[in-house]
């Protein structure tokens, strides 16, 4: 371990351990915290210049007086008062500053923009101490190196707009942390200035691959780890060339200036003789002293954390708490997804009755979507996550993510994430096959009739037709014990579901979710995906009437 290593991590892990024992000693007042944030967070709001066609606030409400006067919100509620301040400065959300506006995707190609204003940034900062002082309790062995934090990508039209929307995950630090974080990071920060997104995931292979003393690999989704890893069959040999010489050869003119190549002739010799196979044992010779792999391992992204962990089994494994652009509501701490409720204000919509219940009134077992007021502005914010109350840490909840609320209607089935979800946790898929997402196709065959299309994933260059035929059929017979969906097969309105298996069929996916417009370190593996637009010809329906079998579709 390098002196600066052990010197960033000492010093970072005392500068966090104020906010940890705070988390954890108030963690028995619970609504008198959240209490206190509210009075704070309206107090400010109330002394902004507001946009006239956001509602008034008072800045002496009460919890129950809040609750009672303001909407429950979206996205769309806020984007002209959030455009008017972006683009022409006028009006505010909140009496704080704007520090730049964050893009973000949802399920179709449409950027929202967030303000990430001084509040706001402060209470991501009250999640993340307390995360990384108990990331340092739970997994000493992070302290022994380098630590990768993923950058949040953007699509490649955006990268010309500037510096100001490039986000990385060390940004949402305030400062003194962001410079300590620095001294242990294993890829620099100007790779996030790159021309395009494979520049930039270019260098950041080059960086960690030269990185022995690799600790923490930190992503979002797995999915793109996996991507990320795949790319180093793709560009071996450049990558072999640009380590040994400390060249980036021709994307030279496509990096920073500033951004150096490593150089590091054992890592390109090890990449030299390497025969190409991602495995367990060509990860443990790269990165040997890997300690820990956080990402995203519930709902859909559950294959494929299996799939990472299998291929970092050296390295321990965390889940990450939920975390959205909009804020933060889960943080790991003790072994559970507590409520990060030192952030922001949170509310919490009962989904069996839809009741809001403040945090304090949570009780195991129910299943709720959480509301979050931050200092962005955005009040009473939906989120449209599925979460289950699975206990109390003191007086926190314990919050499990289930999936997304996200629903699809194309003929009146009323689909949602949450029930494919379940369904697909229930088909026969075996070794060899893993679901990437289902698809509410307008068009989803030769007819033009619309339905459902799941894309599988198989380990080998084809999958045995009786597997895939096995899961079209279960599928099928899941989704028509939902009374809707049934009726609209029966009327004919649906097509019957449909099974496409390719060996890349996550890249593949992933990558027309690119050319939506969607943000890189945005895109998940979901269960359920609306797809209006015309399918990709790799995708059409090559069955006949009969519904025999062309390659891997079904």
């Amino acid at each position: 371990m390098s002196v600066r290593h052990r010197l960033g991590h000492a010093v970072l892990d005392r500068v966090v351990a104020a906010g940890g024992r705070r988390f954890v000693r108030d963690s028995h007042a619970l609504e008198r915290v959240q209490r206190a944030r509210l009075a704070g967070l309206v107090r400010k709001v109330a002394q902004a210049r507001r946009h006239p066609s956001l509602p008034a606030v008072q800045e002496d409400w009460c919890w129950e007086a809040f609750s009672q006067a303001l909407p429950i919100t979206d996205y769309s509620d806020w984007s002209t008062p959030v455009e008017a301040q972006r683009r022409w400065q006028e009006g505010e959300l909140i009496d704080s500053p704007v520090m730049r506006y964050q893009p973000t995707s949802g399920s179709t190609s449409e950027i929202k923009w967030v303000p990430y204003t001084r509040e706001f940034l402060r209470e991501l900062d009250g999640a993340i101490a307390p995360w990384l002082h108990d990331l340092y309790r739970q997994f000493p062995g992070i302290r022994r190196g380098s630590h990768y934090w993923s950058v949040s990508w953007l699509p490649d039209g955006m990268r010309d707009s500037g510096q100001s929307h490039l986000n990385d995950d060390m940004k949402v630090l305030t400062g003194g942390k962001r410079l300590l974080a620095a001294m242990t990071q294993s890829v620099p920060e100007l790779i996030a200035l790159a021309r395009t997104s494979d520049d930039a995931q270019f260098a950041t292979l080059a960086w960690l691959v030269a990185d022995t003393q690799l600790a923490v690999l930190s992503v979002w989704s797995p999915s793109f780890a996996l991507t990320l890893f795949e790319r180093l069959v793709d560009w071996r040999d450049e990558l072999v060339a640009a380590l040994r010489h400390g060249d980036w050869g021709h994307r030279s003119t496509a990096l920073p200036g500033r951004l150096r190549c490593p150089r590091a002739p054992q890592a390109a010799a090890l990449l030299a003789e390497w025969d190409g196979q991602l495995t367990a044992d060509f990860f443990r010779r790269l990165w040997p002293c890997l300690a820990l792999v956080s990402a995203w391992d519930t709902a859909a992204a559950a294959p494929w954390a299996t799939l990472l962990q299998r291929l970092l089994p050296q390295a321990a494994f965390q889940g990450k708490g939920l975390w959205a652009t909009e804020g933060v509501v889960t943080v790991p701490c003790q072994g559970q997804w507590v409520l990060a409720y030192q952030s922001h204000v949170y509310e919490f919509e009962d989904l069996d009755n839809g009741r809001i219940l403040p945090p304090w009134a949570l009780r195991p077992g129910q299943d709720v979507a959480p509301l979050l007021s931050t200092g962005s502005g955005l009040l009473r914010y939906r989120l449209n996550d599925r979460l289950r109350v699975d206990g109390h840490l003191n007086s926190l909840p314990v919050l499990r993510f289930l999936g997304r609320n996200d629903g699809v209607d194309m003929v009146g089935e009323k689909i949602g994430a949450v029930y494919v979800q379940q369904v697909l946790d229930a088909l026969p898929w075996g070794e060899t096959l893993r679901p990437v997402t289902l698809l509410a196709a307008r068009q989803s065959n030769s007819a033009g009739k619309p339905g459902y299309v799941l894309l599988v994933e198989c380990a080998g260059a084809s999958a045995p037709q009786s597997a895939v035929q096995r899961i079209r059929e279960r599928l099928e017979t899941a989704l028509a014990q939902h009374f809707h969906y049934q009726l609209a097969r029966g009327l004919g309105q649906l097509a019957p579901a449909r099974v496409v298996c390719r060996q890349d069929m996550r890249e593949f996916y992933l990558h027309q979710c690119r050319l939506r417009g969607m943000i890189e370190g945005n895109i998940k593996i979901e269960p359920l995906r609306d797809w209006p637009e015309v399918l990709p010809p790799a995708l059409h329906d090559v069955s006949d009437a009969r519904g025999s079998l062309s390659g891997c579709v079904i």
